[in-house]
């Protein structure tokens, strides 16, 4: 569809209109054939003698390539553009946020794989998380590792593909042999509000209690709060060891409870794929709709049309004053 910018400059085509009924006619004067009998040539003829004017015609020819002149170029002043059909794009309307867990305990082989062997937590913590990230198209995707200290792994990015491989990466030990699960709550949220999605969620996997913050779980769990984070926490392994691998099931309970999120446990890949099943049901993607129409500008075709008529009518006009003139001097 055919739109153009600044309509009004086709009230520009009033002009010739304008001009013809307020602006005087364009006058030259000049000297006219003297002779030494002009008032005998006057009183033979009866004539009174008058100032004169003799108007110059214009070819039909001048007249439709001035008039289609003017029109082109008042087209290209108006801006044409050309409107595309509508293209609906779909960006995401959520940030997600994963922390896990990569202390000591987490190389404990307690849980088998897909094939029923028994390999380490965070190995199949990976395999599931591969899973659930399949499904999450429509979330930007960030990647917190914790140990004795908390680091980002992975900013928040729309490239699932090298968010796997930053996962898959992660070894256990690689950030200490400590859990600080309250410095990764609060490395969170300091990325969460350099964001500009409202929608924002944090899913934490861990099998330990916190033995190295220098925050506290529930202070940062309610900054969070604050700042419209929801966090999930997923213990992973057996609720009822003791101990310094024991789980603070209390602590994580608390954590997501104050942010409005749940707290799950899962000791088995089935009930841990089943976890983040649940989250997946909980917490949908999302999407927000922007739709547009693509614009091109077209102000050049009026414009080279212009040109093109001047050069196929300026020989003719030229010609043509030749010919006049040849034939005034016959």
């Amino acid at each position: 569809m055919l739109e153009f910018v600044h309509p009004w400059a086709f009230l520009l085509l009033l002009a010739p209109v304008l001009i013809y009924w307020f602006v005087p006619s364009h006058r030259e004067s000049r000297d006219s054939l003297q002779v030494p009998y002009f008032e005998r040539l006057v009183a033979l003829s009866g004539e009174t003698p008058r100032a004169g004017a003799s108007i110059r015609r214009r070819l039909v020819i001048q007249a439709v390539a001035g008039l289609l002149g003017l029109c082109l170029l008042v087209a290209a002043l108006a801006r044409p553009e050309w409107v595309g059909d509508p293209v609906k794009q779909e960006k995401t309307a959520r940030d997600l946020m994963l922390a896990v867990d990569l202390s000591g305990s987490m190389e404990a082989t307690d849980f088998s794989d897909a094939a029923g062997e028994k390999v380490d937590r965070l190995t199949v913590a990976k395999d599931v998380l591969e899973e659930f990230v399949a499904g999450r198209k429509g979330d930007r995707l960030g990647l917190i590792v914790f140990g004795s200290a908390a680091y980002m792994q992975a900013p928040f990015t729309d490239d699932h593909e090298t968010w796997l491989n930053l996962l898959d990466e992660s070894i256990v030990n690689m950030a200490g042999p400590s859990t600080a699960l309250g410095d990764a709550i609060g490395l969170s949220i300091s990325h969460f509000r350099q964001s500009q999605t409202e929608n924002r969620v944090l899913i934490v996997l861990t099998d330990g209690n916190d033995t190295g913050s220098k925050v506290p779980p529930l202070d940062a769990a309610k900054v969070a709060k604050v700042e419209g984070v929801t966090i999930y926490t997923v213990a992973v392994g057996d609720p009822t060891t003791v101990g310094e691998d024991a789980l603070d099931m209390e602590t994580l309970e608390a954590v997501a409870k104050t942010t409005g999120g749940r707290s799950f446990v899962a000791n088995d890949r089935e009930a841990l794929s089943d976890t983040y099943r649940l989250i997946d049901e909980l917490e949908p993607a999302s999407y927000d709709s922007l739709s547009y129409r693509p614009r091109k500008g077209m102000f050049h075709v009026p414009l080279a049309a212009f040109a093109l008529l001047y050069i196929m009518t300026m020989p003719i006009f030229v010609l043509a004053s030749r010919r006049r003139r040849r034939v005034a001097h016959d």
